[in-house]
């Protein structure tokens, strides 16, 4: 037991060593944490490590999902979703394929679903190892999407490794394994919708943030632990949960709670993204060892996987470049029917109510909740439009989502899942953490200097910013003149607050109080509102968010309003 304790203190410094050190010899940490796990292994008196997968899959992942799915900006994941969706499926599905071949003809006697299972192992990017590309310039919608791929791909690729398990020892129908995709999909997104839903009624009703934050840690367990037992993706439900509270948290949580959750959240983020690169270090012995014995060297093995990671960028690449294409030819679709959309914005609710008879079966009036569906539609639509020619996706944006497609501990831990009577089994373990390792080690290192050497000028995001903020503070500045009552005259100088008599001067403190609460509660909805409709920049809109929940904090510190 004080061995276990030992080694877990020790983990824990290297990991907080690692996040310090890491920006200082401009190498990321989760490279740094890489490195010091595969020195440990390889020194005599450090005992082989084994990591069981389940810990991975089942406790380290639905957390870091749920995690980064309720900081991930919801209006920017819905804007995405057709790149993100491609990404995490039809992407992972053709480089399973192209994989799965490639692993059958190097591999004697692997055979074709044996090769499957191990290109669904390895074609995933992993959502801890992207966080190595947040530290680069790669742009904001870049970002959006390689944490959206992030989120949705492991699922994919477990489903698909199931399957591929499954099909190498009996029969196979395809439209039965896509039946069984479909429906660990839906389960999962029911589930996680519901355990979203449960998460924010519930802790809306806590008063302690303390107790509230506590309950935080459960939420993606609850969330996939039932998902899995009845057959569906533990970790889509974990992002559906995720998602639901992001968007809907802030509606109904109070700020001290929420200030509670990111905090304490952000710490959890490092402790496991930190202990998922040491293990995938430590367990560098093991698994030599364990290809050692079973073949005549690592150097053929070794070759396999640099042929794979070579043909998972190439596979990725070819989906990129026309999807990219794909992209752009939609924002210039947009950009052309821009006019159109706002002369019906500008237009009354009659042109609008006109437009909508026009395109119905007997020129039917539509309702007045049609009406306001369609007026939304439309003003999200123009939002949407302005981002996309804000934000274009050239070669350089398509060259950072390529290379910065890494591989994790995801892939080492789906490896080890595999049947114990799989053939060649301790080849494909090794061959997978090699190409997990090379991926983080050869595109990890170079993410940063490729993106600085290809990187356009830099755009003045200062003036874009401020124009935002300006844009947003006449936002709020309309939603507080919407609340009744004018700021009431009391004492200003430290005589006249001297001379005041407590009763009154408390009174008047408590109504100041509660009517200064009413308009940020005010301002917040119509921050939120603006950020369902995606008319501003999430980050700024974010910054924004921040600095009301931090004065309704500094105000709620004060005591309660009087009565």
């Amino acid at each position: 037991m004080t061995e276990l304790l030992v080694v877990g203190v020790i983990a824990v410094i290297a990991i907080a060593g690692a996040a310090v050190l890491g920006p200082r010899i401009g190498v990321a940490a989760p490279l740094v944490l890489v490195a010091v796990g595969v020195v440990a292994s390889l020194l005599p008196f450090i005992p082989n490590a084994k990591v069981e997968p389940e810990w991975i899959l089942a406790g380290v992942l639905p957390p870091l999902l749920y995690s980064s799915a309720v900081s991930m900006p919801s209006m920017n994941f819905r804007r995405e979703f057709g790149a993100i969706s491609g990404l995490s499926v039809l992407l992972v599905v053709a480089s399973s394929l192209v994989l799965g071949l490639f692993f059958a003809w190097v591999v004697p006697g692997l055979g074709f679903w044996w090769g499957i299972a191990l290109g669904a192992i390895v074609s995933p990017t992993d959502a801890v190892a992207t966080s190595i590309v947040k530290q680069t310039s790669v742009s904001r919608r870049a970002i959006s999407i390689l944490d959206g791929e992030s989120l949705l791909n492991d699922a994919t690729a477990l489903v698909l490794l199931r399957t591929a398990v499954f099909a190498a020892g009996a029969s196979f129908s395809f439209w039965g394994a896509l039946g069984d995709f479909a429906r660990a999909v839906a389960i999962a997104a029911v589930i996680g919708w519901f355990v979203g839903w449960l998460n924010v009624f519930v802790r809306s009703r806590v008063p302690s943030a303390a107790v509230n934050t506590a309950l935080s840690f459960a939420v993606p367990f609850v969330a996939a632990v039932p998902t899995e037992h009845f057959g569906g993706s533990g970790l889509v439900a974990a992002v559906v949960a995720g998602l639901f509270t992001g968007i809907v948290g802030p509606r109904k949580l109070p700020p001290g709670h929420r200030l509670s959750d990111a905090q304490n959240w952000q710490t959890i983020e490092l402790v496991l993204e930190g202990a998922v690169f040491l293990t995938m270090g430590l367990e560098l012995a093991t698994i030599l060892g364990d290809v050692q014995n079973d073949h005549s060297g690592i150097g053929p093995a070794l070759l396999i996987a640099v042929g794979a990671l070579v043909l998972t960028i190439l596979v990725r690449a070819a989906y990129v470049v026309p999807l990219l294409f794909g992209l752009s030819a939609a924002a210039k679709r947009g950009e052309r029917m821009q006019d159109r959309f706002a002369e019906m914005h500008a237009g009354d609710r009659d042109a609008m109510s006109e437009v909508i008879r026009e395109h119905r079966p007997g020129n039917r009036a539509p309702s007045e909740r049609e009406l306001d569906r369609f007026t939304t539609r439309v003003r999200r639509t123009l939002a949407d439009i302005a981002y996309y020619t804000k934000a274009p996706l050239g070669w350089r944006e398509g060259t950072a989502v390529v290379w910065a497609g890494m591989r994790g501990a995801v892939t080492v831990a789906a490896a080890q899942t595999l049947p114990v009577d799989t053939p060649h089994r301790s080849l494909l373990v090794f061959v997978a953490f090699a190409v997990a390792l090379l991926s983080l080690v050869v595109q990890g290192s170079t993410i940063g200097p490729l993106l600085r050497r290809i990187a356009a000028p830099a755009p003045d995001t200062a003036a874009k910013d401020t124009e935002e903020r300006g844009r947003l503070l006449d936002l709020m500045r309309t939603a507080a003149e919407q609340i009744p009552g004018t700021r009431e005259a009391g004492p200003r100088t430290r005589e006249e607050l001297e001379a005041a008599d407590p009763a009154e001067l408390r009174a008047w403190m408590g109504r100041e109080k509660t009517r200064r609460l009413a308009v940020l509660e005010a301002q917040r909805a119509a921050i939120l509102d603006a950020r369902d409709d995606g008319t501003f920049d999430a980050e700024v809109l974010e910054s924004m968010l921040q600095n009301l929940d931090a004065e309704q904090i500094a105000l709620e510190l004060r005591g309660a309003p009087a009565r």
